[in-house]
């Protein structure tokens, strides 16, 4: 008896050992292929229009490092954002999904909590996960950042109601002399023929600088640790206000930028409603002086000249580090600026100088060099870069990978022949005061369905209101979209064939939604057990 419990006890142990011998190959292959994935730096800008990058044709704006960054990598000279305002299209950049899937619409309004970030699934795959900058999540604290699956954080969300949570502003007041300025405030007495928005604090204590030294120092740091590292570095820049620090104030001084055409208010009233709304909501921008313009133009190009020599440190610290070769570094904007094109500041329409953006995938020996005028999305981003890290598209993704077009797959990349973008605007219709209500038969405001929808052809770009408006352009002959052809009786077809891809495109983007995977599994299993 003694005996069969002792041999009992040494099979045991004897399975026990070969069990935890086999949980630990397992653990230490998942480790080894983890440690293989590469890293991930995805830059992102505010508010940059496509069209402000050397590599893009600007032949006037000093963007060496990125114009470096594009050559060797792939840039996407078509590449359109699925909302033309910052928290949704930031949402579909990080589910790649649209906004009427994830459902976050408007700016300041939480996420759908079902909903999966890029940095939750990348960190369940064996990353480490940082994010530097404007986030510009709801609520804009640091523990709903985490919830989404960031390790770290650094916040700046530059937004003075949100300054509690900004450690830029905490590390201001703790390290720079002019911390009673506010980092908005414009230099005093600036001399006659110099940039008025000359910005008064110092640069190395602006926002900008800021980003760029803090996500420095998260490479360093992510660079020594046994995980690869997704990093998020995200700058404020070139979003309004204009106030650049020197010496990118000086930078455009002697250079005259072209402008885009004055609108009258008569032009503006004959657009559709809600986007006159928006373009005379508040202080009405169309009037802007010419002069004061020009330098509105110098600064935002000195903004973004002051990024790109950031994103320059960046890539040399990838380098210091030993991490460059196996890195993939995004590039990217939220949305784009009209400045003043038709009339308007800032963005929140589907003017390609709002809802189209640069954007450039850089992944050394992988990613083969070139330009592509192919349309793309925002959305393709999470796949394209889940398969260049190894890892499984999720299944609710909604965006194609590009990773047959821009590498040695043997893979046939299918391009697309139409780019969506919509956007809800009841902040337009209020003038930018978010506190409104809805009233059912009435809308806001008597606008009742302030949604609208954008659908871009190679050709053709029509936006299509519920309320009865609508706009058609032809970017072949008007590249500038300044005539409105949706009422033309030449254009009925388009028109049409335009609302066929729209209705094929809401009813067919959530299919992942609609036939459950679980669904598929149930049938399988029925046939198997006939």
């Amino acid at each position: 008896m003694k005996l069969n419990l002792i041999t009992l006890l040494i099979v045991l142990l004897h399975l026990i050992s070969e069990l935890i011998l086999d949980t630990t190959d397992i653990v230490a292959a998942e480790k080894t292929a983890s440690n293989s994935r590469p890293n991930i730096l995805f830059i992102m800008t505010d508010q940059q229009r496509w069209d402000c990058l050397g590599a893009n044709g600007n032949s006037i704006i000093q963007t060496p490092n990125l114009d470096r960054l594009a050559k060797q990598g792939a840039n996407f000279t078509h590449c359109f954002v699925q909302a033309p305002v910052c928290v949704p299209s930031r949402a579909s950049f990080f589910t790649g999904r649209y906004p009427h899937s994830h459902k976050n619409r408007v700016n300041y309004t939480p996420l759908d909590r079902r909903e999966v970030l890029m940095q939750a699934r990348l960190r369940k795959a064996g990353y480490a996960t940082a994010s530097v900058g404007k986030l510009h999540y709801y609520p804009p604290t640091p523990q709903e950042a985490e919830r989404t699956g960031f390790d770290f954080v650094e916040l700046h969300d530059a937004v003075p109601k949100l300054k509690q949570y900004s450690d830029y502003s905490l590390w201001r007041k703790a390290n720079d002399p002019q911390k009673n300025i506010d980092h908005r405030a414009l230099a005093k007495n600036i001399p006659s023929g110099e940039n008025p928005y000359r910005q008064a604090i110092d640069i190395k204590y602006s926002e900008t600088t800021w980003v760029g030294e803090r996500t420095r120092h998260h490479i360093k740091k992510l660079s020594k640790g046994d995980k690869p590292f997704f990093l998020f570095c995200s700058f404020w820049k070139p979003h309004a206000p204009f106030e650049v620090p020197q010496p990118f104030d000086a930078m455009y001084n002697n250079i005259t930028i072209p402008l885009p055409k004055q609108q009258s208010l008569k032009e503006i009233r004959e657009l559709p409603l809600p986007l006159r709304l928006l373009i005379l909501r508040g202080r009405p921008a169309y009037q802007t002086d010419r002069k004061r313009l020009q330098w509105m133009y110098r600064s935002y190009y000195g903004a973004i000249s002051h990024i790109d020599r950031e994103v320059g440190h960046i890539m040399q610290t990838l380098k210091e580090t030993g991490k460059a070769k196996n890195t993939i570094i995004v590039f990217s904007s939220d949305h784009g600026d009209q400045l003043l094109e038709h009339g308007l500041m800032g963005k929140n329409c589907f003017f390609d100088a709002s809802v189209r953006v640069p954007f450039i995938i850089h992944f050394p020996r992988t990613v083969k060099p070139g330009k592509h005028d192919h349309l793309v999305e925002s959305i393709d981003l999470l796949p394209t870069l889940f398969e260049l890290a190894g890892l499984p598209e999720p299944y609710k993704n909604q965006g194609r990978s590009l990773v047959p077009l821009i590498t040695d797959s043997n893979r046939k990349y299918k391009p697309r022949e139409a780019v969506f973008s919509e956007n809800v605007i009841p902040e337009v219709i209020t003038s930018g005061n978010l506190i409104f209500e809805f009233q059912k038969g009435k809308g806001i405001k008597g606008v009742r369905h302030p949604d609208t929808k954008m659908v871009r052809t190679r050709r053709w770009k029509y936006n299509y209101y519920p309320v009865g408006y609508a706009e058609l352009y032809d970017l072949k002959n008007d590249p500038n979209e300044m005539q409105n052809l949706a009422e033309s009786d030449d254009h009925t077809e388009i028109v049409s064939e335009m609302k066929d891809r729209l209705l094929h495109w809401l009813t067919t983007a959530d299919e992942a939604d609609q036939i459950a995977p679980r669904w598929l599994r149930l049938k399988k299993e029925s046939h198997q057990n006939r």
